[in-house]
């Protein structure tokens, strides 16, 4: 299914949040929603050169139906109306959802799944997807039923373009209004939250990086603010360190849209820090956007 909103499942409460905000990003798109669930480990008892592993073929049916009718009883309550497939694929999730997102409109998974270590944050399937989707990645994750602006975390790179675009868009389906947050100080590098405190950090001229900083905001916000006249934007400009500042503005928001990478990501590196935290820490869903290769 082409053009679809995908969601990825597996029975546990996160990936059954992940249905819900799934199935209202579908409406909101008027896309259909398409469920899927991964099967990825081959039994051991099977010999090697058995038959190509289906669940279906070893009793494991009514398990992965009940999990699918689960989540698909869940999509159409939390979205009457929205068209509903559901798919089960061999294969490991993150390789799996990774190939369905080349021809969806966005993938959205939870926060942790079922195999998740206790204590674990984020779950691998969330970072994999961040830094390899095809597509914009949203991660349930936070308060229930978050209300707000869209937050999005400008900084400046030319990586961080398709998520300016995508939060104007976010806000524009939403009706909702946009905080620019732009979050700067004056140590050299701006990913920087070590010991210390980097706002005290000496440099030439105080003054002059808060305008340059604040002209990175201005220039970032006019030029998609053209195309998107009815969205309400605030643009804040905090000297702050740049994790906490955003992770607080977030408890506030009812999404918040970040760069795969920003500035300061080292070469070579899919995912930085920033986008890594909010996934870990944010108080409402986050959208993780990947600059355009």
């Amino acid at each position: 299914m082409s053009d679809a909103v995908i969601v990825g499942v597996d029975g546990s409460v996160f990936s059954l949040d992940a249905v819900d905000l799934a199935a209202r990003e579908a409406h909101l798109r008027g896309a259909p929603l398409r469920i899927v669930h991964a099967f990825g480990h081959r039994p051991a008892h099977l010999p090697s050169d058995a038959a190509p592993w289906s669940p279906f073929d070893h009793g494991l049916e009514p398990m992965v139906q009940g999990v699918l009718a689960r989540a698909e009883e869940r999509a159409h309550a939390a979205a009457p109306g929205v068209e509903i497939t559901r798919s089960v694929v061999a294969g490991e999730a993150l390789e799996v959802l990774e190939i369905e997102s080349r021809s969806a409109v966005l993938a959205v998974v939870g926060s942790r799944g079922l195999s998740a270590f206790a204590g674990l944050l984020l779950g691998s399937t969330a970072v994999h997807l961040a830094a390899h989707g095809h597509c914009p990645l949203m991660v349930a994750r936070g308060r229930p039923a978050p209300a707000g602006p869209v937050l999005l975390a400008v900084d400046g790179s030319p990586a961080g373009e398709a998520a300016v675009e995508f939060a104007f868009s976010e806000a524009a389906l939403r009706k909702a209004p946009l905080l620019a947050l732009h979050v700067w100080n004056t140590f050299s590098e701006r990913a920087y939250e070590g010991p210390g405190d980097p706002l005290n950090a000496v440099v030439a001229d105080a003054d002059h990086l808060r305008e340059a900083e604040q002209q990175l905001l201005d220039e970032t916000v006019a030029f998609r603010q053209e195309d998107f006249a009815q969205v309400l934007v605030e643009r804040r400009l905090v000297r702050s360190r740049i994790r906490p500042a955003l992770i607080d503005a977030s408890h506030e928001a009812q999404l918040v849209v970040a760069g795969a990478r920003g500035r300061g990501g080292f070469t070579g590196l899919l995912l930085g820090s920033v986008s890594q935290a909010l996934l870990h820490h944010a108080g409402c869903p986050v959208a993780v956007v990947r600059g355009r290769e």
